[in-house]
């Protein structure tokens, strides 16, 4: 059977693409073009995942899925190969974790994940909570805003929300106090907000 070289993008050693893949050539590739990408892989998992104790797992998922993938054919281009890979692991552990971002609630019925769900009267009232959270959200100012997201939802500490929004932790735990009590009056209490920041 015939072998078929091809070289990387940067031209400098062939591998071998098709049937009669060797694990040097799959090893050399992984050396030479996914490993120089593990910042930009990194990267992605940082920004798109919440539970930072994941990360290194995720990682190494990651490398594992791709270097098998790279066993039956290597991919032309590796960059855009890794970063599907990655964002197709992520969006399996968000359906096998059941995890959904306050962003995604208005397209929950087109995830057409098959989970098992809670009582269509669960669901109702969970989904209502959640449009009222997003409502109420949408209503404070902007600064407070940003600082509980961070706070609430991507899970980042006073010193690394300050660092974000270029402020320091004590403008930042004002923003979350103030966003923190809002939300409380608006969610729970029984009058609206009057104006308050």
């Amino acid at each position: 059977m015939a072998e078929k070289l091809e070289t990387h993008s940067r031209g400098t050693e062939p591998h071998r693409v098709g049937a009669d893949m060797s694990a040097f050539n799959v090893r050399g590739w992984f050396l030479h073009e996914v490993f120089p990408l593990e910042g930009v892989l990194m990267q992605f998992l940082h920004q798109n995942w919440r539970n930072k104790n994941d990360i290194e797992d995720l990682r190494q998922e990651v490398y594992m899925r791709v270097y098998e993938a790279a066993q039956k054919e290597i991919p032309e281009n590796a960059k855009p190969f890794i970063l599907k890979t990655a964002r197709n692991l992520l969006v399996d552990r968000v359906r096998r974790e059941h995890v959904v971002p306050i962003e995604a609630v208005a397209d929950l019925d087109a995830l057409g994940a098959a989970i098992e769900a809670p009582g269509p009267e669960r669901s109702t009232i969970a989904r209502d909570m959640l449009r009222r959270l997003q409502a109420a959200l949408d209503r404070l100012p902007p600064r407070c805003r940003q600082a509980v997201v961070h706070k609430q939802i991507d899970g980042l500490s006073r010193r690394e929300i300050a660092e974000r929004m270029n402020i320091s932790q004590d403008t930042v735990s004002e923003h979350l106090t103030v966003g923190i009590r809002a939300l409380a009056e608006m969610l729970y209490g029984e009058s609206e907000m009057r104006g308050e920041p």
